[in-house]
C-alpha cells in the first residue's frame, strides 16, 4: 500500500519541478520568427526574375523554374527535416538549414547558367529553407497551451511572409547598384549568419512539460499519431488537397506580382511585393487567432471564398492599363493576406489532429502539398502568361480551384469528432 503513495508523491514532485521550469516560449517563438524572416527570400523571386531575364537571357518560359523547383524541394525536404527535428531537436536542424541556404546562394552567385541555378537555388537553398522552416514552429508550439496554437503558429510563420518587406527594397537597391550575382553573394553570407545565429536559441521544453495559461487547467493535446497512422486517415488526404489548392493558388500569383505591378508602377514595382508581404504576414496571425476562436474549418472556408473572389476581381484590374498603382498594391495585399492564412491554419490542423510527438515529420508530409501546389501552379501560370500575354487565365484557374476548395472544407471534421487519427 505504500508504493502507490510513493508514486503519487513522486509524480507530484515531478509536476512541481516542471512547473518551476522557466518558460522560454516567447524567446523560442521570436527566434523562429527571425529564422523565417531570413528564409522568406523565396517570396522575392518575382524581383530577381526580371533581372535574370535581362542579364542572363533565359527563355521566358524557364524564368520561374528555379523558384518552382525550390518550392518543391523545400516541401519534400520538410519530411527529412521534420524527422531530424523530432529526433535531434530544432537547434541542429535549423543550423544545417542555414548552412545549406548559404551554400546554395553562394553557388548561384558564381554563375548565370540555368541548370546551376536550378540546382543551387532550387535544390540546395530549397533544402536549407525546408530544414530551417521545419525547426521554427514545433518548439514554439510545445511551450504553449492548445488555446494559443493558432496565435503562436501564426506569429512564427509570419516571419516568412514578412521577409519581403525588407528583402524587396533591399533586393531592388542591390540590383540597381550591382547585379544579380553580387546580390546573391551578399544574401548567401547574410542569411547563413542570421539562420545559424537564431538556431542557437531554439530549445524544446523538458519531457513532461505541460503548458497552461493558468494553474494547470488547460488540457494538453492528447493525440500522438505516427506518420504511418496519419497516412491511414481520410483527413490527411482531404487536408493535403486543400493545402495544394490554397497554397498553389497564392503562389502562382505571388511569383508574378512584380511583373503585374510593373505595368502601372514601373521601377517602383518592388513596393507591391513588399506590401504584399505585410498582407501575407498579417494573414498568418489573424487567421491563426480567428481559428482559435471559431475553429480551423470555418476560418479556412472564409479564406478560400474571399481568395476566389479576389482572383476574379484581379482579371479586370490587371488587364487595364489605366489601373491606379494603389489598386494593384491593395489587391496584392489582400491576395497575400488570404494566402498567408494557409500557413498558420495547416500546422494548427496538424497539431489538433495528430499531436506534437511526431509533429515535425507529420507536418513535413502534409507540407508536400504546399510544394506540389507551388511547383505545378506557378509553372502553369508562367506558361499561360507566355502564351496569352496576360494573367487572366491564371486568375480564372486559381479562382475555380478555390471555389472547389471552399466546398471541400465542409468535409473537414473538427478534432473533437471521430477522425480516425488514433
Amino acid at each position: 500500500m505504500t508504493k502507490p503513495t510513493a508514486d503519487a508523491a513522486t509524480t507530484r514532485a515531478e509536476v512541481q519541478s516542471l512547473s518551476t521550469v522557466p518558460n522560454r516560449g516567447w524567446l523560442v517563438t521570436f527566434a523562429g520568427t527571425g529564422i523565417n524572416l531570413a528564409l522568406g527570400v523565396l517570396y522575392t523571386w518575382s524581383i530577381f526574375k526580371g533581372a535574370i531575364e535581362k542579364d542572363f537571357g533565359w527563355d521566358v518560359q524557364r524564368l520561374n523554374d528555379p523558384y518552382a523547383v525550390c518550392c518543391l524541394v523545400f516541401a519534400f525536404a520538410m519530411i527529412l527535416a521534420g524527422r531530424c527535428q523530432d529526433k535531434f531537436g530544432p537547434r541542429l536542424t535549423a543550423f544545417i538549414g542555414g548552412l545549406l541556404v548559404g551554400i546554395g546562394l553562394f553557388i548561384a552567385s558564381r554563375t548565370s547558367n540555368y541548370w546551376v541555378w536550378v540546382f543551387s537555388f532550387g535544390v540546395l537553398a530549397g533544402t536549407g529553407i525546408g530544414f530551417g522552416y521545419s525547426s521554427a514552429t514545433p518548439p514554439a508550439l510545445k511551450w504553449f497551451p492548445p488555446s494559443k496554437t493558432g496565435l503562436i503558429a501564426g506569429l512564427v510563420v509570419a516571419g516568412f511572409g514578412l521577409a519581403s518587406v525588407y528583402i524587396a527594397p533591399l533586393s531592388d537597391y542591390l540590383l540597381r547598384n550591382f547585379d544579380v550575382q553580387r546580390a546573391m553573394l551578399f544574401y548567401s553570407v547574410f542569411f547563413a549568419v542570421v539562420v545559424c545565429g537564431f538556431s542557437l536559441l531554439l530549445v524544446n521544453p523538458p519531457p513532461g512539460y505541460i503548458a497552461s495559461t493558468t494553474a494547470g487547467n488547460t488540457k494538453p493535446v492528447t493525440a500522438s499519431s505516427t506518420p504511418a497512422e496519419m497516412l491511414r486517415t481520410p483527413a490527411f488526404y482531404l487536408l493535403w488537397t486543400l493545402y495544394f489548392i490554397g497554397s498553389g493558388a497564392g503562389l502562382m500569383v505571388i511569383s508574378s506580382v512584380s511583373g503585374m505591378a510593373k505595368k502601372t508602377m514601373g521601377a517602383s514595382a518592388f513596393v507591391a511585393v513588399a506590401v504584399l508581404a505585410i498582407g501575407n504576414a498579417a494573414g498568418r496571425i489573424v487567421a491563426g487567432v480567428l481559428s482559435d476562436k471559431i475553429g480551423r474549418r470555418w476560418t479556412l472556408m472564409i479564406v478560400f471564398l474571399i481568395q476566389a473572389a479576389l482572383m476574379f476581381i484581379a482579371i479586370p484590374v490587371t488587364s487595364s492599363k489605366e489601373t491606379a498603382p494603389a489598386v494593384i498594391v491593395l489587391l496584392a495585399t489582400a491576395i497575400g493576406f488570404n494566402y498567408g492564412a494557409n500557413l498558420s491554419l495547416f500546422p494548427s490542423f496538424t497539431k489538433d489532429l495528430w499531436g506534437l510527438k511526431n509533429f515535425g515529420m507529420n507536418y513535413g508530409i502534409l507540407f508536400t502539398a504546399w510544394g506540389v501546389g507551388g511547383f505545378v501552379l506557378s509553372s502553369v501560370a508562367q506558361r499561360l502568361k507566355a502564351h496569352s500575354g496576360n494573367f487572366s487565365s491564371s486568375f480564372i484557374t486559381a479562382g475555380i480551384l478555390l471555389i472547389v476548395g471552399a466546398a471541400l472544407t465542409l468535409l473537414v471534421k473538427p478534432p473533437n469528432e471521430k477522425t480516425g487519427s488514433g
